[in-house]
């Protein structure tokens, strides 16, 4: 069980956050009266006391609530442990959702010049409100479903128009899922099934890639020849890095079993730090293509979540 040490708000962005006793949280929408709450995934930002206290350790013995633009500091939990998709109860009844872990910073702030360090890109945590509900400085943080931080976080996309339509059932979206949490131990962040639309696919694949913390995102379906094929097309809008092994690999794997495999024009890539992978749309050919790929996918995004060993010595997983 851990404490809520404070709470901080703005009523503007870019201005510093002020302490209150208690404040209310909105669902999907975040702390009431505070700037960075709205429609999307990062409404309420969290720091854990102990690691606030090691800044002040380092030369800011005068931190106050509010330095690192956080709005909840909690004591007593282990914050860094939590991963994406983890719950949280905040006093008697408000839950939130982690939806992000730490933040880019494009600018360095003040702190970061005066201890050339910052907490809050590495270890603030991000979450969604469930459940409002008034929360005060005092009140109990509760962990109602706990997703470790070190599980591969993966987005599954399937791309159909007769899929979004409800005129077909998508079995490929969830075989692929059940093999991603057998063979890698996966936690599957979200689902989701969008029409045949290039702009649709390449907006959701930046909406993932985008400091979302998401590790995998895998576009099923959309690869072949038909006129409204254009998952291919999507991913090239987005990737910053093509990774064209993973494209041969799956292609070659398939090519032994269907020589229609050559048709298929899926293709993989790297955007920030997250890898896109596109799949076909049939339930067999996305299983025997993920299949292909899967034994290599664990070191791959090992590095993309920064592990510094050398290929095949001893590692361990890194949050990022």
């Amino acid at each position: 069980m851990g404490k809520i040490e404070s709470i901080c708000i703005s009523a503007e962005k870019g201005e510093k956050k002020k302490p209150l006793p208690s404040v209310r949280l909105i669902a999907n929408h975040g702390i009431e009266g505070d700037a960075h709450a709205g429609p999307w995934h990062r409404q309420v930002s969290f720091l854990a006391a102990e690691d606030v206290e090691r800044m002040r350790a380092q030369g800011l013995p005068g931190l106050a609530p509010g330095d690192f633009a956080e709005n909840v500091v909690v004591s007593g939990m282990d914050l860094r442990a939590l991963g994406l998709g983890s719950l949280l109860r905040l006093g008697p009844e408000a839950t939130v959702r982690v939806t992000q872990l730490g933040k880019v910073c494009h600018t360095p702030c003040a702190i970061y010049y005066q201890t050339g360090d910052c907490i809050m890109p590495r270890y603030g945590l991000f979450a969604r409100v469930t459940v409002g509900g008034l929360i005060a400085v005092g009140d109990g943080v509760s962990l109602l479903h706990p997703v470790p931080s070190d599980r591969w976080q993966v987005v599954v996309l399937t791309a159909s128009d007769r899929c979004s339509r409800q005129e077909a059932e998508d079995t490929a979206g969830p075989a692929v899922e059940e093999l991603l949490r057998q063979q890698l131990a996966a936690h599957i962040y979200t689902r989701e099934i969008l029409p045949d639309d290039r702009e649709r696919i390449a907006d959701r694949l930046k909406h993932y890639s985008a400091g979302h913390s998401i590790d995998l995102v895998l576009v099923v379906g959309g690869t072949g020849f038909a006129p409204r094929d254009v998952t291919p097309e999507a991913v090239r809008d987005v990737v910053e890095r093509p990774t064209p092994g993973l494209d041969e690999a799956m292609r070659h794997a398939s090519r032994q079993l269907t020589p229609h495999a050559i048709l298929s024009r899926a293709m993989s890539g790297i955007r920030q730090s997250t890898l896109i992978i596109s799949l076909p749309g049939s339930r067999r050919a996305a299983v025997e293509n993920l299949e292909a790929v899967i034994p290599a996918l664990e070191h791959g995004l090992r590095k993309l979540r920064g592990d510094p060993e050398d290929c095949g010595r001893p590692h361990e997983v890194h949050r990022r």
